[in-house]
């Protein structure tokens, strides 16, 4: 499922509107004069459209890619970062379900290695979010050891 905002709705319903008069692309110009969008805003909601691969964005053109995708809309950036980052905590206590011993013990530098190089590729700021996140859920406990520092997994 890919959440969009509000206005990239818009203007991926008016890209689909367009889409049987202009077969070649729905031109910036038509967009911007139907949507009363400024222009600058309105290249940047099709470059995001085009990242979330809902549309291809080429020489000043929209068309509709030929993926069919789930949609889901939302009011503003921040919901769908929030959005995303509900599914990130998700993918990440998973993961660490499959990584812990069987005391549920787990290298707190084993699990930031994971979330930052692993599959889910997350930055610094958000690996710490997440952890911190799950901690606040009750779900990961920070535990110090003679060893090192580790997390414990509440189950």
């Amino acid at each position: 499922m890919i959440t969009i905002t509000r206005n990239e709705e818009v203007v991926l319903n008016q890209i689909k509107i367009y889409s049987m008069e202009y077969p070649q692309g729905v031109p910036v110009n038509v967009l911007r004069k139907e949507l009363g969008f400024h222009e600058y805003d309105l290249v940047q909601i099709l470059e995001e459209l085009q990242e979330k691969d809902l549309i291809v964005f080429k020489d000043n053109k929209a068309t509709l890619s030929d993926s069919e995708k789930e949609i889901n809309t939302v009011n503003s950036k921040k919901d769908v970062e929030e959005l995303e980052l509900d599914r990130k905590e998700k993918a990440a206590y998973e993961m660490i379900k499959e990584l812990v011993d069987d005391k549920n013990l787990i290298s707190k530098y084993t699990l930031e290695g994971h979330l930052l190089y692993g599959d889910l590729e997350i930055s610094n700021f958000r690996m710490y979010h997440i952890i911190l996140s799950l901690q606040n859920k009750g779900l990961l406990k920070s535990i110090v050891k003679d060893d090192g520092e580790y997390y414990f997994l509440v189950e």
